[in-house]
């Protein structure tokens, strides 16, 4: 195995994750662009984290995803760079985005449980939809009557949203805070007494 300087290290890995077409692993930077080289996991690490920390002030950060590590622009930035692509964002209904966030939160889940959570039938588009962007898959059956489907997320639903797992979705108290806000910052605000004259 070659030897190869710390530096020389750093540049090949940024290079390896910038031109990557999806987040790359430790695992594959060492089964591919690193093979030839004796690297030890822990300078491995030590690059990554010098890497996060070169990017840290910038319009772009290394991240680290469920997947891997990708370059990424500021979140605070794509106001402005969405500029640069002329269509749109996908537009996801309600029923989708509340489908999503049940089988999120509760999974694994059957298409039934979420029908009876959300009251109403979920469309076989949705599930589709859901399905082919590879945010979610079936991971089993229910061993009851019918063997319906379980539903769960998958690593592309994590790396999307920038999550390296479940555990990085948001409570239930975060939702109420953001509601808070979202409140005070309306400017339709509730008075608590009559106007006064």
């Amino acid at each position: 195995m070659k030897k190869i300087n710390t530096a020389q290290l750093k540049q090949l890995v940024e290079a390896a994750i910038f031109v990557a077409d999806k987040p790359i692993s430790r695992q594959q930077l060492k089964e591919t662009v690193l093979n030839e080289f004796s690297v030890a996991d822990r300078t491995l690490s030590k690059v990554l984290n010098e890497l996060k920390l070169d990017y840290q002030p910038r319009g772009i950060q290394l991240v680290e995803v469920a997947s891997g590590f990708r370059f990424q622009s500021l979140d605070a930035l794509s106001p402005w760079l969405s500029k640069l692509w002329q269509e749109n964002a996908p537009k996801y209904s309600r029923a989708m985005l509340e489908t999503l966030a049940l089988i999120a939160y509760r999974q694994p889940i059957t298409r039934g449980e979420i029908e009876q959570v959300r009251g109403v039938a979920v469309s076989s588009n949705i599930i589709k939809t859901l399905t082919e962007r590879d945010w979610i898959k079936v991971v089993g059956h229910k061993e009851v009557p019918g063997r319906p489907a379980l539903y769960a997320t998958t690593k592309g639903f994590l790396d999307y949203f920038s999550m390296t797992s479940l555990g990085d979705l948001p409570n239930a108290d975060a939702f109420e805070s953001m509601a808070e806000s979202i409140a005070s910052d309306s400017p339709l605000k509730v008075l608590n007494e009559a106007p006064s004259e």
